[in-house]
Parts: structure tokens; C-alpha cells; sequence
């Protein structure tokens, strides 16, 4: 962390501050309104940082650009009560909420509202931390669209499966956290980035598509 320039640092801290504290009230938000009161009964309908941010997710984030907050507790029997389709709307509205913060971000670069320039105080530029905002919220988004528990990928992929796949599948939830961490941390210690093989060209793509670049 120490070795990150100031204004890098500055703008991930601020980045991690908004973006992830959206991103899971997003989940809470729409949770709460299929009817499921769990979020609000924890505390967690809230746009508090302090409520949503996790300390070894939040230091993540600042050293290596992505990262976690913890994960909204919601009750899939009243969700289901209200909708077949509610968890996956209440899975999908992190994410979602990451790519509107990512575009909303963009439009200021794209339309060269702010200029490309480097800081030259330990201050971030305006383009600086806009971009920084930008790619962050993108990491967290495509991250977190990967369909291995628990990330919010893997409840949207469930309910886009035929019910008899859904089923089996949904029996690989509980090996979900390990897969995840053998994939994040042992794989490219022998040359597999397979997070990176999905999400580099993914970047590249809304990099292209929102920035023209």
C-alpha cells in the first residue's frame, strides 16, 4: 500500500468508500423491496460506509484494485414468496450498481469535460480519480459476475438454468469459497490467471465501448 503513489492512493480509498458501500446497499435496497426486511432489521439499508465495509476486503481494494465489503444477509424464503426471480434481481443490483457508477464516470472523459492530466500535488486530478472510479467499479462488477459462490454471479446463473441444472448446481455452493480462493491466489502462482483471462478482455471491451480507448 505504501508504494502507491498519493494520489493513486487517494483516489482508491475514496473509490472504496463509494463503490463498494453502493454496491451492497443496492443489494439491500432491492431486497427490501421484494419484501424482505433482513437487511433493514441488520442495519444494512443504509449508505453508512462503516455498515458495509470489510476490513481485509477494504485493504485489498487499496493495494491490488479489487476487493469486497460484507455481504448483505437476505432470507431467500421471503424473497422466493414474493418471486420466483427476486434473488436474482436482488444478486444482479450490486453489479448493476457498479456499472452505472462506471458509466456515470465515463461520460465526463468520453465528452473531455476534464482534462487528461497528471496531478501535480499528492491531490488526484479530476481525470485521475474519474478514471480510477471508472475501472474500479468495473473490476468489482465483472468480478463479481463471475458465477462461483459467493459472489452474486453465481445466484444469477442459477436462475438462468433449466431446474434440473439449477439444482445440481446449486450443490456446488458450499465448495464455492474455496474454488474461489484456489482460482484467486494458488492458480497463478503456476502460471493460470484464469480471473485475469476473463476479466482483461471484458475491461478492454467497456474501456473501448465507454471511454474510446
Amino acid at each position: 500500500m505504501f508504494d502507491l503513489a498519493p494520489a493513486l492512493l487517494i483516489s482508491r480509498i475514496l473509490t472504496l468508500v463509494i463503490a463498494l458501500t453502493i454496491h451492497e446497499f443496492s443489494h439491500a435496497f432491492v431486497a427490501d423491496r421484494f419484501g424482505d426486511d433482513t437487511p433493514r432489521l441488520m442495519g444494512r439499508l443504509t449508505l453508512n460506509p462503516l455498515k458495509h465495509l470489510d476490513v481485509i476486503g477494504s485493504l485489498l481494494l487499496i493495494v491490488a484494485g479489487f476487493g469486497w465489503a460484507k455481504p448483505v444477509p437476505v432470507n431467500p424464503v421471503a424473497l422466493k414468496r414474493h418471486s420466483r426471480s427476486a434473488m436474482m434481481w436482488v444478486s444482479l443490483a450490486g453489479p448493476g450498481s457498479n456499472l452505472l457508477m462506471a458509466i456515470v464516470a465515463a461520460i465526463p472523459l468520453r465528452l473531455h469535460l476534464v482534462p487528461w492530466e497528471a496531478s501535480n500535488t499528492f491531490l488526484p486530478s479530476p481525470a485521475e480519480f474519474l478514471f480510477t472510479f471508472f475501472l474500479i467499479n468495473l473490476i468489482l462488477m465483472i468480478f463479481n459476475l463471475i458465477p462461483i459462490s459467493p459472489l452474486d454471479g453465481e445466484k444469477i446463473l442459477e436462475f438462468l438454468l433449466p431446474t434440473e441444472w439449477a439444482e445440481r448446481y446449486a450443490q456446488l455452493r458450499p465448495y464455492g469459497p474455496i474454488l474461489l480462493m484456489l482460482i484467486i491466489f494458488v492458480a497463478p502462482r503456476f502460471g493460470v490467471d484464469i480471473i485475469g483471462s476473463i476479466m482483461n478482455p471484458a475491461i478492454n471491451l467497456f474501456k473501448q465501448v465507454l471511454l474510446g480507448v
